[in-house]
């Protein structure tokens, strides 16, 4: 997808790794700008109203509400030519976790290594994605677009993560 090749294409892939460790990110519930951590030890803080604010939204809206989280994925996928790294975020991701970010993170709370297990789960997966280049001329990895599971007993992630964990 370099040079002149279109802005989106759909595949057919396996997922080969999915990174777990940084699964979600903070934005401003009014506006969905992202948000900075204020406290570099607090950033995977149990609490969704933390000490960051909307540097945007508190000029208009000096009653700031709390922080969501939305998903944003990094994961190895694998076409019939070759493996590369694409990021998804929350919409496409929502159809593989089954949930929203803030449900899977308060999950994971509960449940410490539900994230790693979900990761696992969702390997060997077989997808049909829509990639898109990124408009950010910043951006390192290719976004996926849209996502459909190709197996037919597909369950989501936290489907699968309730049922294990209880």
């Amino acid at each position: 997808m370099e040079g002149d090749k279109p802005l989106t294409a759909t595949l057919m892939c396996t997922v080969v790794a999915v990174d777990h460790t940084h699964l979600c990110y903070r934005v401003c519930s009014l506006c969905e700008k992202t948000l900075t951590e204020t406290d570099k030890n607090n950033n995977t803080s149990s609490s969704s109203s933390s000490s960051s604010a909307c540097k945007y939204c508190n000029a208009f809206n000096p009653v700031s509400s709390n922080p969501k989280r939305l998903f944003r994925v990094l994961m190895s996928i694998a076409s019939d030519t070759k493996v590369f790294v694409v990021v998804m975020f929350d919409r496409a991701a929502r159809v593989l976790f089954g949930c929203s970010a803030d449900e899977f993170f308060d999950f994971a709370k509960l449940h410490p290594f539900s994230a790693e297990t979900a990761a696992k789960a969702l390997e060997g997966e077989m997808l049909r994605v829509t990639l898109s280049k990124p408009k950010n001329g910043n951006a390192q990895h290719q976004r996926v677009v849209s996502v459909v599971p190709l197996r037919s007993g597909f369950r989501p992630a936290i489907e699968n993560l309730r049922e294990l964990y209880g």
